[in-house]
Formats: C-alpha cells, structure tokens, sequence
C-alpha cells in the first residue's frame, strides 16, 4: 500500500484512492515528557496537536520516523521542523544522523526555544537522538547518558542496534570520525549488507574503496605493504583494519615472530599457504618495523589482535564492485596476495568473526619504511 503525505484538505479522497496517508496513524494520547529544559521527547501525536505544541511553546519538530509529518503541521509559521527518514529495525543505520540531529538540538536550545524530539512512539529512533545530543553536551558515557533520558521518561528503549551505534558514536567523540577502526568497520559491514541483496556495490558506498598507495600523490605514508615477489606496493599502515582478540591473544603457536598467522583464515575462498621465514637483511628489517611500527600495542590497554591483516578495499583490488568474493592477486605481477569476501567473512584464529574481509597472506607481502616507496603504476 502506498503511503502518501497531504494536508488535512484532501483527506476527503482518501477512502476512493486506497492510499495512507499520515493522518491515519494514530499513535495514541499526546506523551511527552521534558528531559531537560527546553529539550521534550515524545510520540507523533504530541507532534501534530496545535494545543500542545502551544502550551509547551514548542518552536523546534526533529522527526525520526518513516513518514514526515502531515504538511499543514510543517507549514505551521512559529515551527521550525527538521524530518529524518528511518525505520525502527536495528540494521538501520542511524548513527550517520547523529550530528545532523545534536546540531539541530543545540540550535534551538542555544536561542533559548523549545524543541520536540519525536518518532511514532517516543521509544527507540527519538530517543536515540536525545540520548546522543546528552552523550555530546555533558560528555557522558552511553548507560548514563540512558538513565537520565530514562529517568524523565520511563519507557525509552532504543533497539539494540542503535544502542551499539550510540556507544560507537561515543567512542569517536560524539562525531564521525573516518579514520577510526571501527567506524571503518561499520561502514564495511553496511556495504556487506547491500552487496549480500544487490550482488554488487551500491554507488553510495564506493568511497569506502581507498586510493590507490602506489600510485604517485602527495605526502605519501612511509611505512607499506609491498608484493613479496615484485616490491609492489599495495597498502599503507592506515589501510590496516584492526580488531580486538575476542577470547585472548591467540596461541603463540599459531603466530610467526611477525605477529602473524602461519594459515590464513578459512574462508571459502581461503587455500593453506607457509610462511617464507625472512631471510634477507632487508625482510628481517622490515619485520622489526612490523612488530614496532603496527601491531605493537604494549602499552594500549585496548591491545588488539596480531593474527590476520585485514585491510579497507583498495582501488588496486580488481572486480570487488561487482563480485561477492574473491581473489586479491598483485596488480602487477598477478601474484595471490589474498582473499576477499563482502558476505562470508571469515573468523581470526583469536576468535573475532571478521565481515566483509580484505585480507593478504603473510607470506606473500612484506612490510617496509621506504623512504621514496610511492611509484606511478597500475
């Protein structure tokens, strides 16, 4: 059935069209509830109702919510409406939305207005932006940032899914941050998502593949991956994905004096490969600046796993737009550097499951800080 947004003017024909309209959904009693002053959360029909925005002298709707409000609500002269456009599931991905709604918060609150935060009932995607724009304004932690929200409105309960994206958003400082671990992570198992339904890439997500190191740019990063075989560079230290051990380190055994798995990890694309044991000066140099330089977390309390290289999708990387899974082979030499795989993942000898995953064998890359490593090549 489809779904159609119109003032109340033209609700007359609804019944002889057969559409939706946002006037049909009733969400109940008004319930609204003051978190803080200025700042109120509630449900769609505390939303539409003249009296009480009036009484509460609301000037400022940010609507979470799958449909927007009926337009003779957002032509409302003393209003100011923001709309943002999800379904309460836990795959939705809020957390992209998270600034643009703290922001528009603290522009009302700021001029001292009042501002109605709502979604249909006033539960999960409105109270996820209230309980963000509290992390952000008092630098609180999630669960307190939640009591608090709790505490003046008894029945807020984000989904799950929003509650690992708030703390995610924490975690980077209540802002996107591109470059952080796990956002790119985030990002990655998104793309997986829709590549899983589409068999192909969406257009939206094709900055998630990274530019290629080897090809001549400015600034380029010192330490990199080469092709064992041809010196072909392709990765930089920042295109490494790292994760934290989910049960531990893994057993020394599994792990060659390079911080490194002697078997890459099983996944359908996977075939068994052995280390070459370095035996020139320069391989032995560039393991020291492994061990240093990457994967040494010593002093991190948040020490993170020294099994697999996972990395971001790379430019170099042929046919990942357009295929579920696959070969990484040197754009050079056509050598196998590794595996890929947008649906299937794989799991790290330490425990992690790992999806999407771009990965390179061990054996067949090298690590090293040159100080002219960049080259025009394809």
């Amino acid at each position: 059935m489809a779904i159609v947004v119109t003032s109340s003017s033209s609700r007359k024909s609804r019944q002889d069209t057969g559409h939706l309209y946002r006037e049909d959904f009733d969400g109940g009693p008004v319930s609204m509830d003051e978190i803080e002053k200025g700042l109120f959360l509630g449900n769609l029909t505390s939303a539409t109702n003249m009296e009480t925005l009036k009484s509460h002298k609301i000037t400022h709707i940010l609507t979470l919510d799958s449909v927007p409000l009926p337009s003779h609500v957002q032509q409302v002269s003393f209003l100011t409406t923001k709309y943002v456009q999800i379904s309460d599931m836990p795959k939705e991905d809020i957390l992209h939305h998270l600034d643009q709604c703290t922001e528009f918060i603290s522009l009302a609150l700021d001029k001292g207005e009042n501002i109605l935060v709502h979604c249909y009932f006033g539960v999960s995607r409105s109270s996820t932006a209230v309980i963000a724009y509290m992390m952000k304004k008092h630098n609180l932690e999630y669960q307190q940032a939640f009591e608090i929200v709790k505490s003046k409105r008894k029945f807020v309960h984000p989904n799950s899914g929003f509650v690992n994206q708030l703390k995610l958003y924490r975690r980077m400082g209540c802002t996107i941050d591109p470059q952080f671990d796990k956002y790119k992570a985030y990002r990655l198992k998104l793309a997986g998502e829709q590549v899983r339904k589409a068999k192909i890439l969406p257009q939206n997500f094709t900055n998630l593949i990274k530019p290629d190191p080897a090809i001549t740019q400015e600034n380029p990063e010192p330490i990199v991956y080469r092709c064992r075989k041809c010196r072909r560079v392709v990765a930089s230290k920042s295109n490494v994905l790292l994760h934290s051990p989910k049960n531990g380190q893994p057993p020394q055994s599994q792990i060659d004096g390079a911080g490194t798995t002697n078997a890459p990890p099983a996944t359908t694309t996977a075939t068994q490969e052995t280390p070459v044991a370095p035996t020139r000066l320069i391989d032995q140099i560039a393991e020291q600046i492994r061990r240093v330089s990457v994967f040494d977390r010593t002093n991190d309390p948040d020490a993170k796993c020294k099994s697999i290289l996972f990395l971001e999708p790379i430019a170099w990387m042929k046919n990942i737009s357009n295929n579920t899974q696959g070969r990484l082979n040197c754009p050079k030499c056509e050598q196998k550097l590794g595996n890929f795989s947008w649906i299937n993942g794989c799991q790290c000898p330490c425990g992690e499951e790992v999806s999407p995953a771009f990965y390179l064998i061990a054996s067949r890359v090298e690590l090293t800080k040159a100080v002219q490593n960049v080259q025009t090549t394809v």
